[in-house]
């Protein structure tokens, strides 16, 4: 074991740490446990949209001392920006994650102990909630524990900027740096100034459901289709406190909970792998604790079929016409629906966002709405179905880079010049409205519920809806791979792979040549046949681009907040009917394994 990695360690049993910390700590030294080097070979690194980490001691780990010296950093850049400011408030969420309350009432505090006002959720809450919250209340910034859909040993902290957005520039980078100049537990502020610590509920609920009520474009069309039958699922997070309440004001009164899911719990306890159980905690340390839970729980997401079997199963029971499951922060929200046999798909992100992007626009323009202002944005991994869709209403279309972060930035850029109507990625996240600058689940139910309802009226599924968009502008098809490198050594791998795609990119991908080659690092987009560049005009990213002579796009880019690399594939082919579908899918899959083969992946 590295000595710098064992000093570092023993310093905790030394410093201001609780006992409990310093025992756990311990124990990893005396078992030479090789956990020790992943808890402690780095600081946990505060990036552009905050911390996400496994639970647990050590300085590469979420735990109250990291977090604390991550609120103390970013307080002392709000006191920095706002030192004009007599009275400055922020606001505090947490979801269902482990100690995610213990986490967001240590934020409050050390924020309180600097002299702002706290707005403090009684209980878990919503991410978008947040982003309301902090414009409504005029707070100069927010913080949300959540590790969004990860598995269930992380959690993570948020940070929010005045405009209810997360951290864009320069405040990311200026934050990180504050942060990162907080050396030590000792550099916190982490008591005094409960006094300041305001606890809400419906102070912020009740103006947050009226504005998503706000958002509805076919109030009729429900009350003729209010039994339209719904299951839902909160997957033990967040949308439980709001989602079956939205849905219930819009006039749904067939809407079925799993209740299974409806437990709050950060354990995740149905999404358990069959025949397996947890240790007794008081018989193993956290760290083996931790270790069990994520090898026996499958991940909280609505992407994946574990998360949605339970949601499937009591859809096929009342014959729902839509399936909708929330991540464990609201969000995101996954949608099933059946298909031409009958049989219940997942749709995948892209398809969500297009069907969105359509019934909304689709409204927009039957009610004689659009007046030549109005924008949609997408990032630049998601469907280029959405850019057709837009290119058919004369509606303007943005891309960002990924994270929705530079979806709120955009609207944000064109506040009181243009209109935004909705926006959306491939990761399951959409908005629709300014009230929010954050994606989110709980508007994203409500009208792609009212959607379903407006297609039931006319005789049509929403999978019916999404053949006719396939029909009018081709059938799209995407695909996903994630490779996940955890650790140091997983650390490296990736920043070894994406230096090895830039210095030497593929010339051909599945017997088409690369054309184009998009450089978000170095801000050009590369014609190969002339080698002419030209400028990218959006922030510096470490994203890569091909594009073949046959239309294929792939996009390979490391997360910002998790261990994972990700390869994005895209291709379209023209269908001419509904039975034309399987053949169009049979092509496209055999181009994207293809592509897949051609990246050894």
């Amino acid at each position: 074991m590295d000595i710098e990695i064992i000093s570092k360690a023993k310093s905790w049993l030394q410093g201001n740490y609780d006992e409990q910390t310093k025992k756990e700590v311990q124990q990893l030294l005396d078992s030479n446990d090789p956990e020790l080097e992943n808890a402690f070979y780095k600081n946990l690194e505060f990036g552009t949209g905050g911390l996400r980490g496994v639970i647990g001691v050590g300085t590469n780990k979420i735990n109250i001392y990291t977090v604390g010296m991550a609120t103390q950093g970013f307080a002392n850049y709000i006191k920095k920006v706002f030192a004009a400011e007599s009275n400055i408030s922020v606001a505090v969420i947490h979801d269902c994650r482990i100690r995610g309350r213990l986490f967001a009432e240590t934020t409050a505090k050390i924020f309180a102990a600097n002299g702002f006002t706290v707005y403090l959720s009684k209980e878990l809450r919503p991410t978008p909630e947040l982003s309301f919250a902090i414009r409504h209340l005029g707070c100069k910034a927010g913080v949300n524990i959540t590790a969004s859909h990860n598995p269930a040993k992380y959690n993570g902290y948020k940070a929010y900027w005045d405009d209810g957005c997360q951290l864009v520039a320069p405040h990311d980078d200026n934050v990180i740096t504050e942060v990162n100049k907080i050396a030590s537990i000792d550099d916190v502020k982490w008591s005094g100034g409960e006094e300041n610590i305001i606890l809400w509920d419906e102070k912020i609920d009740k103006p947050y459901i009226e504005a998503i009520k706000g958002l509805s474009m076919a109030a009729d069309v429900i009350k003729k289709q209010h039994d339209l039958k719904i299951v839902y699922t909160p997957l033990h997070g967040t949308g439980i406190t709001l989602v079956p309440r939205v849905l219930k004001e819009y006039g749904f009164t067939n809407v079925h909970i799993v209740e299974e899911q409806a437990v709050v719990s950060g354990e995740f306890p149905s999404l358990r792998k069959p025949g397996t159980k947890m240790c007794d905690k008081s018989e193993c340390s956290e760290t083996a604790w931790f270790a069990k839970l994520h090898e026996i729980t499958e991940a909280p997401n609505p992407e994946k079929q574990s998360a949605m079997a339970l949601s499937i199963q009591k859809g096929k029971e009342i014959d729902a016409d839509i399936i909708m499951a929330t991540d464990p922060d609201g969000d995101r929200v996954g949608i099933v629906v059946k298909n031409t046999e009958g049989e219940y798909i997942i749709l995948n992100g892209n398809q969500t966002a297009a069907l969105l992007v359509h019934y909304l626009l689709e409204q927009w323009h039957k009610q004689g709405k659009l007046q030549g202002k109005e924008f949609v944005v997408k990032t630049i991994v998601t469907t280029e179905l959405v850019t057709e869709i837009c290119k058919k209403y004369n509606v303007e279309m943005f891309d960002v880079l990924t994270g929705f972060k530079f979806i709120g930035e955009r609207i944000r850029e064109l506040e009181g010049s243009k209109k935004f109507i909705v926006g959306g990625e491939e990761s399951y996240g959409y908005l629709a409205g300014d009230f929010v600058r954050d994606k989110d689940a709980i508007v994203a139910c409500a009208l792609i519920a009212e959607a379903a309802a407006v297609a039931r009226n006319e005789g049509k599924s929403l999978y019916d809806v999404l053949v006719d968009i396939y029909i009018s502008h081709g059938y799209y098809q995407e695909s996903l791979v994630t490779l996940e490198k955890e650790g140091k050594a997983g650390q490296k791998e990736i920043a070894d792979m994406m230096k090895a795609f830039c210095s030497n990119p593929p010339k051909e991908l599945n017997g088409s040549r690369v054309i184009r080659i998009k450089d978000y690092k170095s801000q050009k987009t590369i014609d190969t046949q002339t080698n002419e560049q030209t400028p990218i005009d959006l922030p510096v990213s470490d994203v890569l681009q091909f594009f073949t002579e046959d239309g294929s796009k792939i996009t390979v880019r490391p997360s910002g907040t998790e261990p994972l690399i990700k390869f994005y594939f895209g291709v379209k082919t023209a269908v001419s009917s509904k039975d034309d579908i399987e053949r169009a899918e049979k092509i496209l899959c055999d181009k994207i394994n293809g592509l897949k083969k051609s990246l050894k992946l």
